[in-house]
């Protein structure tokens, strides 16, 4: 129990330094519902296509930049679905890639302020995963 401990701590923290302030949260309440409506079901619409949560949670809580080949490994996503993801999340702001004029050519990957500040979403997931335990069920 004390990993649940230590996450629920590093969630609280994460939360009151988090760039969500209140007035963010007003403002965002205060938008037109149907521009809200439709800006996260893109989002969603994004997050749930294949790996896509395994893959932004690699970066999210991670602190080195990701080449594909060590997310290919790490993950065991097919190449050509690692490929699309990695380019949808660096069209949609999520991931920034950098290529080195190398030999072999050399490509990696970093998370965005975005993508940082979904580390809170993803630590509470694994303390629900901890508390709920999914494998015996």
């Amino acid at each position: 129990m004390a990993r649940a401990h230590d996450v629920a701590d590093t969630v609280h923290a994460l939360l009151e330094h988090d760039a969500l302030e209140r007035a963010d949260l007003e403002e965002v309440r205060e938008a037109d519902d149907e521009t809200a409506e439709e800006v996260t079901a893109d989002l969603l619409a994004l997050l749930g296509r294949t790996h896509a949560l395994a893959l932004l949670r690699e970066f999210a809580l991670g602190s080195e930049p990701l080449r594909f080949s060590d997310l290919e490994s790490t993950l065991a996503v097919s190449p050509s679905t690692l490929s699309a993801r990695l380019s949808e999340f660096v069209e949609a702001g999520l991931l920034e890639r950098e290529s080195y004029d190398e030999i072999p050519p050399r490509v990696e990957y970093r998370a965005t302020e975005k993508t940082n500040a979904l580390a809170p979403l993803f630590f509470y997931l694994d303390l629900w995963a901890d508390r709920y335990d999914l494998e015996e069920t």
